[in-house]
């Protein structure tokens, strides 16, 4: 009996030593994986926009100096960013985004006698395609005017430095830009600007953009994935794309189109500039307009960097020059 009475001990002692290992092994599991706390910094590094890792690479940098407080055509002042919320879940599973979406603008008052001059009522379509400039050309046109300009997509990075009117696409912002073509697309515009840049240099900024934001680069090794495979089907697709894109608006859009050439816009900042305050019909406050010119840089030109190879083969180089010349021919700028 008293040998029995030892196994029956010795059952139990086993037993309760592996529930308390168990017990222990899971709270140090919890303790190791508890939710990460968010700070501000860190959630900027961590969101996505639509155009990519904007908000850390774009809120570190110097604010805007403008020349004068931004408004809507109707004389609106923006109301305040409010950027999405990241509620942390579990371990293991995507945060979850919630958005706080402000309130709908008023409706437009009626045209003053004094702006009759202004574009107000017409929606004007910035079109280009990705990588093109447009961000800046919107910059430089807030800078002359004070007018903000809209989106058809809604960047929390681009809104957080400087473009408050992203995701506003009527009449009450100067432009509207968009990288869209069809005729879903033309239909909401009265008017367009269509910025072209050479083929070439829009696709390798559109592939940095991609990878590194609005004013980053990506990296060498993104050139050489599987081989320099996606670096070619990249360009082959997106060759496609600028193509479908401009000869889009440049033959089938019906309302007045006025062609920039972003080559033209970086050699005669001012001219350019002028050119296309005309077709917007805004009269140039010679003071603003010379504020402009005295920040045009802004902050959103990718700095040049000198890479060790050249990404593009000869075969894309001679396929890429073609499609440039085929393409500006079209829209008479050849």
């Amino acid at each position: 009996m008293a040998l029995r009475g030892w196994r029956l001990f010795g059952v139990v002692g086993t037993i309760v030593a592996y529930v308390v290992g168990i017990l222990l092994l899971s709270i140090l599991s919890i303790q190791n994986h508890s939710p990460q706390r968010f700070t501000s910094r860190g959630f900027e590094r961590q969101l996505s926009t639509p155009h990519g890792r904007e908000l850390g690479t774009l809120g570190r940098r110097q604010p805007i100096r403008w020349c004068r407080e931004l408004r809507y055509l109707d004389g609106r002042l923006p109301l305040p960013v409010r950027p999405p919320r990241m509620l942390h879940t579990f371990p293991g599973h995507p945060a979850l985004i919630i958005t706080t979406k402000p309130p709908p603008p008023p409706p437009l008052p009626p045209v003053s006698s004094s702006n009759e001059a202004a574009p107000h009522g017409k929606v004007v379509a910035l079109a280009s395609f990705p990588g093109s400039g447009n961000t800046w050309l919107r910059y430089l046109l807030q800078q002359a005017t004070g007018i903000l300009t809209g989106s058809v997509y809604k960047d929390y990075g681009l809104m957080k430095s400087g473009f408050p009117a992203e995701s506003v696409r009527n009449s009450s912002v100067l432009v509207v830009k968009t990288h869209e073509h069809g005729p879903k697309v033309w239909q909401n515009f009265d008017r367009a600007i269509l910025l072209v840049r050479d083929p070439q240099k829009a696709i390798l900024a559109e592939f940095n953009r991609q990878s590194g934001g609005h004013v980053g680069f990506a990296s060498p090794d993104r050139y050489k994935r599987t081989k320099g495979r996606y670096w070619e089907q990249f360009v082959r697709k997106q060759l496609t794309a600028w193509e479908l894109m401009n000869l889009g608006w440049g033959r089938n859009f019906t309302g007045p189109l006025k062609v920039v050439l972003y080559d033209d816009l970086v050699a005669d900042v001012g001219g350019t500039l002028r050119s296309v305050l005309h077709f917007l019909n805004w009269p140039i406050d010679e003071n603003m307009f010379s504020c402009a010119m005295s920040r045009k840089e802004g902050i959103y030109q990718r700095k040049k960097r000198l890479m060790s190879f050249d990404p593009f083969t000869e075969e894309m180089k001679v396929h890429l020059e073609e499609k440039r010349t085929d393409v500006l021919s079209a829209l008479g700028r050849q």
